[in-house]
């Protein structure tokens, strides 16, 4: 693929990005994920917690969300990470209710996602095959992308103690600037390949369509390299500008708040590009069983397509 058809491809993304309204989009996204961050980070705690030591996850997840969000965000995740540390009233059912309460609060910015995919793809679930059953369902498929979510975290942390590992016994053998210089390059390759697998998770499975692994793979990629482009960027811009000086002690929520809404924004644009790719080069994006396309009026009117009166 050339360079002519790369630059209109983004021009394309770029427009239906703006006509299916993904600003607010990411702005929803953010609201819910805000309050979904503190039940989703404790669920994580808790699952990795029954393989691996509680004191070595809290401090990897402060030290990896506290490089994506910089330091005035590290002591809020720290503050939200203690939570796990208090005791309970006791009893099963006071467990059991806030079990069921912390699984809700967490999947509640996946339902979101969900949502904005659809619109995106242009698809939605099926009116008639709504109700409960169809609630429950989407929570059931939130719960799993928490799982995912958890399983990429803990090959990361795998990963990096084994990048640990052979960094001490590479330095032995390698000057000390260039076994660190390498082990850097090493450690940023698998975090884009961590962050490449979550999107593909994603787009594979949170919305009500059907789509090849190899379409899903060129958006992941792609994604995944506009997020670490716009992470620098991000970075960047909070610390020169620090949005949250003007929130004074709800600064740290602000900066998490304004860092949430720019990466959900590249997302957004990410499953534009995806389904881009997939209707011209791939295979198409096509409803699952128990959802029907949707196709906006702008994008017809666009596109000169009639619009049903």
């Amino acid at each position: 693929m050339g360079l002519k058809d790369t630059v209109a491809l983004l021009k394309d993304s770029g427009k239906d990005f703006i006509d299916d309204d993904c600003p607010t989009q990411a702005a929803a996204l953010s609201y819910y994920t805000i309050f979904s961050l503190p039940p989703l980070l404790l669920l994580i705690l808790m699952i990795l917690g029954a393989v691996l030591d509680p004191q070595d996850i809290r401090g990897q997840l402060e030290s990896q969300m506290g490089a994506l969000m910089g330091p005035s965000a590290t002591e809020q995740i720290r503050s939200i990470l203690e939570q796990a540390n208090e005791p309970g009233s006791g009893g099963i059912l006071p467990t059991v209710l806030s079990l069921v309460a912390l699984v809700f609060g967490a999947t509640g910015a996946f339902g979101q996602l969900q949502a904005a995919l659809n619109r995106a793809w242009e698809v939605a679930p099926d009116p008639e095959q709504g109700g409960l059953k169809a609630f429950l369902l989407k929570r059931v498929f939130s719960f799993g992308m928490i799982l995912s979510v958890a399983f990429l975290l803990l090959v990361s942390l795998v990963l990096s103690a084994a990048l640990t590992a052979f960094g001490g016994a590479l330095g032995s053998a390698l000057p000390e600037g260039v076994s660190a210089t390498l082990l850097q390059v090493v450690n940023q390759v698998i975090s884009f390949v961590v962050v490449a697998a979550l999107f593909a998770a994603i787009f594979k499975v949170l919305p009500d369509a059907t789509i090849a692994w190899r379409d899903v793979w060129v958006g992941a990629a792609v994604t995944a390299l506009l997020f670490v482009i716009g992470k620098f960027l991000i970075g960047f811009y909070l610390g020169r500008s620090n949005p949250g000086e003007a929130f004074g002690a709800a600064g740290s929520l602000a900066v998490m708040l304004v860092w949430i809404y720019y990466s959900s924004m590249i997302l957004l644009f990410g499953a534009e590009f995806t389904q881009t790719w997939a209707e011209r080069r791939g295979s198409g994006i096509a409803p699952e069983k128990g959802a029907v396309r949707v196709v906006q009026e702008r994008k017809q009117v666009r596109e000169g397509e009639p619009v049903p009166a």
